[in-house]
């Protein structure tokens, strides 16, 4: 019984509701004893002593009083008012109530000692005060199963709230993994759009940096992709964090349609960058979504780590057959002085391993590694019902 005492102290602030239920049952008690009351009155003068039962009536008031505290200590009240109920048999419907109170609030071991505490006043009563109109033993299997039944009510109370509690921290779980979900979706768009937008950028600032010899008309048009892909990179970032702030719908999602444009961007670039065969026809949007950020992440690979090298991108399939996706670099070649500084890389493998684990929700799968010529290729392999 250990958790009584740890219990007391963290006692729930009765609201309305808890006031109703106590008073209900503070009443149920009183007119449990005026019932006794009544009998005994009933019973003939004999019956009931006139100094014992203003002692039960006594009793039967203090014990009904003591209910406002089954909330607090309901251990240690139920184990007072079944020794009160050996004595005073007014006290019952009060003990029967703080039964109800341990079932409800405390462990089911707790519970079961109390209840088991709770026959000795039965037994007492079989032997001091028999029934009439009962034998012994059907006196004692009644007294059972009437603080039986109190303490079954009490435990499909607490059963009922620990359910609805369960209910509720699973609600919260839930609710907890869909806005980690969302974020961890908002972290892949800020890797992979930022990532491709930055090395744009990266890439043409290295290039006015070493090529001191560029001619006026080269250097604004460097310096017009710079300013366009910082504007952009800004206007995407702007995007994702409005998400984080309201994450219900997601920044606007690329289609494989854009597959178009972010080659000819890459072009413009700078990158030897061809598209072997047209894109197909418009795809479902989570798989033409996927498929972009394929081919968006492979040309930023490609722009880190195989600088002049050539680059083709393929996209081919159709419905019912799936859709491919190949993305390959040539080797590339040494590295000249006037070449731009190379583009700093994450950490090995982040931005892969983001890419499968985006392949895999769509329901493909993402290889990737040399092409066996010294470059590098990506396949992603998607389903299109």
């Amino acid at each position: 019984m250990s958790d009584a005492s740890s219990a007391a102290e963290a006692a729930p602030r009765r609201g309305p509701r808890e006031w109703t239920v106590d008073t209900v049952f503070f009443l149920l008690a009183v007119a449990y004893g005026m019932a006794i009351a009544k009998s005994r009155l009933h019973g003939g003068p004999d019956s009931a002593p006139d100094a014992m039962f203003k002692a039960e009536q006594i009793a039967g008031a203090v014990g009904c009083g003591l209910l406002w505290l089954r909330r607090r200590w309901p251990v240690h009240l139920a184990l007072v008012l079944i020794v009160l109920s050996v004595f005073f048999e007014m006290v019952a419907g009060a003990m029967l109530v703080a039964l109800f109170s341990v079932a409800v609030q405390r462990k089911s071991r707790t519970t079961a000692l109390v209840y088991l505490a709770g026959l000795v006043p039965v037994v007492a009563d079989v032997f001091f005060r028999p029934d009439p109109l009962l034998s012994g033993f059907q006196y004692l299997v009644f007294g059972m199963i009437v603080q039986a039944s109190a303490v079954s009510w009490g435990l499909f109370v607490s059963h009922r709230r620990q359910l609805r509690d369960r209910m509720v921290a699973e609600a919260e779980l839930r609710a907890e993994q869909a806005q980690m979900r969302t974020r961890e979706a908002v972290a892949r768009e800020m890797h992979d759009v930022l990532g491709h937008r930055l090395s744009l950028l990266s890439l043409h600032a290295g290039a006015l940096e070493y090529r001191t010899d560029a001619s006026p008309e080269e250097v604004a048009r460097a310096a017009g992709v710079i300013r366009q892909s910082a504007h952009q990179a800004l206007q995407d970032l702007r995007e994702v964090l409005g998400v984080l702030r309201a994450p219900v719908d997601g920044p606007p999602q690329p289609t494989l349609a854009d597959v178009h444009r972010l080659v000819a961007e890459s072009g413009r670039a700078g990158m030897r960058v061809k598209l072997l065969e047209e894109v197909p026809e418009a795809a479902p949007e989570t798989i033409g979504r996927t498929a972009y950020r394929v081919v968006q992440e492979a040309l930023t690979n490609a722009r880190k780590h195989a600088y002049g090298a050539a680059v083709s991108v393929q996209v081919s399939g159709k419905a019912g057959e799936g859709l491919t996706v190949a993305v390959t670099n040539a080797a590339p070649g040494p590295r000249q002085p006037r070449d731009p500084a190379p583009v700093p890389a994450a950490p090995p493998g982040q931005g892969l391993a983001g890419l499968a684990e985006r392949v895999a929700l769509a329901g493909g799968r993402l290889e990737y590694g040399p092409d066996g010529s010294g470059g590098w290729q990506i396949t992603a392999c998607l389903p299109w019902p």
